[in-house]
């Protein structure tokens, strides 16, 4: 596969395109930031560890029905993908209150919601990604009633097998963030990459030690150490729990 030229870099992955104009190839990186990119590190082996994690489960989802960018991974650290064009939304799924949904509605950490809460924020890194009524998602046109609601309705499938997934490695999934997008055909897939850098997990056997439970992102943006540790953990349940599968 020849690699073309440079079309985007982001704050984890930078994207290339290919001599097929519908196959672009994504590099992930060491880099990490937090706070919109206000904090600034490397977490040694992230790309290779996120990479992975997000081609099995690409993989898995697929297997169910679930439409992805996922082509394949022709390198450790890269992944080959169908060009789409990202809904300019991140969508949030929450099983378990921390972060923003504590600070903004008083909820307790670690609050078990009584159903899982799909947020939508506006993918801007100007305006701050701010959260967003539907109202104002429609009103700002960045999708159609259609596309919210098919986006919708993966992002509670993906939540319910990612749940169940991740129990069978004894993590527990506390949210995560999704982004999808259009194909040339129009066609919705789930796009970007599922990993610790996305989603809040908790070692099921340490959910009472509010530092030994944490294995994402977390212990980076709160200065909690072991940060390799916790994302190489991730990796070798999920490849465990893959290979005992098949």
């Amino acid at each position: 596969m020849s690699v073309q030229t440079k079309l985007y870099e982001g704050k984890a992955k930078v994207i290339y395109s290919t001599e097929e104009p519908e196959i672009l190839l994504a590099d992930f990186k060491d880099d990490a930031t937090a706070f919109n990119a206000q904090k600034r590190g490397t977490i040694q082996n992230k790309g290779v560890i996120n990479c992975t994690i997000s081609s099995k489960l690409f993989q898995e989802l697929e297997a169910l029905g679930i439409k992805t960018h996922y082509i394949d991974t022709p390198a450790p650290h890269q992944m080959r993908v169908k060009a789409v064009k990202i809904v300019p939304l991140e969508v949030v799924v929450r099983n378990i209150a921390a972060g923003s949904l504590c600070q903004q509605t008083g909820l307790a950490l670690g609050t078990v919601l009584k159903k899982p809460l799909v947020e939508f924020y506006y993918k801007n890194d100007q305006l701050g990604d701010p959260l967003l009524t539907h109202e104002r998602l429609l009103l700002l046109e960045l999708a159609t009633v259609e596309q919210v609601e098919t986006i919708t309705h993966l992002a509670l499938q993906i939540n319910q097998f990612l749940r169940d997934f991740l129990a069978r490695c004894d993590i527990t999934l506390v949210d995560f963030k999704l982004e999808f997008g259009l194909d040339s055909q129009q066609q919705i897939l789930l796009a970007d990459e599922i990993s610790p850098d996305t989603c809040r997990l908790w070692d099921t056997s340490q959910e009472t030690d509010p530092n030994l439970r944490v294995l994402d992102k977390d212990r980076f943006r709160k200065d909690m150490g072991n940060v390799e540790n916790a994302y190489q953990e991730v990796l070798n349940r999920i490849l465990k729990a893959v290979e005992s599968k098949n």
